[in-house]
């Protein structure tokens, strides 16, 4: 996997979609990022790590090429405004249907 700044993550991630589009599928994850690059030990006592910045790993991939970058969260939040939340359903409605 390669790791990328955030400019050529994004012109990477356009030629995966041009690739892709006519067809073939593109996979996007994202993952909250602390900064460690070692796992934590399941035993012992563990160090408590608090990271300075919230941020995301951003993975791509077609399945073939994969790429990766990461950025911060209020960032990314102050551009995905386009999104739109999801209508949550009440549990009381729920719960007369069933019975």
């Amino acid at each position: 996997m390669v790791l990328l700044e955030n400019d050529s993550f994004l012109t990477e991630l356009t030629r995966l979609f041009q690739k892709c589009r006519t067809s073939g599928s593109v996979y996007i994850t994202l993952k909250k990022y602390d900064g460690r690059t070692k796992p934590v030990p399941r035993k012992g006592n563990p160090d408590t790590f608090e990271p300075s910045d919230n941020k995301c790993l951003l993975r791509a991939t077609d399945g073939k090429r994969k790429i990766s970058t990461v950025a911060y969260s209020n960032l990314l939040r102050a551009h995905m405004d386009g999104l739109k939340k999801k209508d949550k359903k009440s549990k009381s409605k729920k719960t007369k249907a069933t019975q």
